[in-house]
């Protein structure tokens, strides 16, 4: 949930790849992906909004029709960040250089943040405290949702963090396994990841296997696979999947689809394999130089806060909740504390971004390693 606009590498061929003849692709960013971050945190934003029930009546349907399955915006995060790592992998690169930088990137807003809901929980917000210390120092080291009493431990949204956490521990070895394929066993991948992520919910509803889909790391593994196949494929000049429009259609299907199925399949099941093909569909477009909505500057900008957004936006609504308990409110009056509790999300995302984010990224790395 933290890559950035990244700056194609420079392409050598590996002599373990085997040898398929292919255009390769010319240099560039990938400014789409970027400006897709903000769509994809914005939908968790009402998502979340949706469940501290603001609206209601007529109003509250509606809310609960377009922004219940918006936790797919951190499924869109799971397998943007497979496929930017793969996209981005430098040749040559070493496993610890590779964590230096993912740590640099999710630390420092990760640790304000967890302080920051400290800070609340000991004062206005009781109900963020931790259970015991245990919590806490699980949270600070990236590991509390692999316990499943532990899923929301410190900032509930961090949960994601310790899943990341967990795809750049696999990722070098990841890597050393996809670079080696081809063209066709990376498609095989990916019908793989995307099958699993398919099965996983109906396994679990069926079998009982007492998982919890949305925060197990494991679980989530699939979605960070199926992006970094994907990035490879592209990185190779061998996508070849629809363009923007079609694969903005089919994952737009699947959101809605959510409604018609168990909450099991919410969380990715129904979405996975549209994003498959729009994350590739929107990089192609930056690298073809096609039309793309989501280049737009403002938007750009917008998904370079995301994280901090994200990272930031739930204690703003806890808070809110806190001070001025409001619920089932008329349509207007809902609007209103929406609006408020966005722009104030988006003022400390900009606060954490330009003085936190960037600042602790060049502090952790030196300047060659950026």
């Amino acid at each position: 949930m933290t890559t950035h606009d990244v700056a194609a590498p420079t392409i050598s061929q590996l002599p373990d790849r085997p040898a398929v003849a292919r255009v390769p692709l010319p240099k560039g960013s990938l400014p789409s992906l970027t400006g897709m971050r903000w769509a994809a945190a914005l939908l968790v934003f009402l998502h979340h909004i949706r469940n501290f029930g603001y609206f209601g009546g007529e109003s509250g349907r509606l809310v609960d029709w377009a922004a219940g399955p918006g936790a797919v915006g951190v499924s869109f995060f799971f397998v943007l960040s497979g496929f930017v790592l793969a996209w981005s992998a430098r040749d040559g690169d070493s496993a610890h250089r590779f964590w230096r930088r993912r740590l640099a990137r999710i630390y420092p807003v990760h640790l304000v943040t967890a302080l920051l809901t400290l800070v609340l929980a000991a004062t206005l917000i009781p109900g963020l405290r931790p259970s015991g210390t245990g919590e806490t120092v699980a949270n600070l080291l990236l590991v509390s949702s692999w316990k499943r009493d532990w899923w929301q431990a410190v900032n509930p949204v961090s949960w994601s963090l310790t899943c990341e956490a967990f795809f750049y521990a696999v990722f070098p070895l990841l890597h050393v396994f996809l670079r080696r394929l081809g063209s066709r066993a990376l498609v095989g991948v990916m019908a793989a990841a995307a099958l699993l992520v398919l099965l996983l919910p109906w396994a679990n509803l069926h079998y009982s296997l007492d998982w919890t889909l949305t925060s197990n790391p494991a679980a989530r593994l699939p979605e960070f696979v199926l992006g970094a196949a994907a990035g490879c494929l592209v990185r190779l000049g061998a996508w070849r999947g629809p363009g923007l429009d079609v694969s903005l259609a089919l994952t737009v299907v699947g959101y809605f689809l959510t409604h018609q199925l168990p909450n099991g399949y919410s969380t990715s099941a129904c979405t996975v394999i549209g994003l498959a093909l729009l994350i590739p569909a929107a990089a192609m477009a930056d690298l073809r130089g096609l039309p793309s909505f989501w280049r737009r500057r403002r938007l750009v900008v917008l998904g370079e806060w995301s994280f901090a957004f994200y990272m930031v936006h739930v204690l703003v609504l806890r808070l809110g909740e806190q001070l001025l308990p409001l619920r089932h409110l008329p349509t207007a009056l809902a609007l209103t504390v929406t609006g408020a509790a966005l722009l104030v999300s988006l003022g400390l995302a900009w606060a954490l971004y330009e003085g936190v984010e960037r600042p602790g990224r060049r502090l952790l790395l030196p300047r060659t390693g950026r």
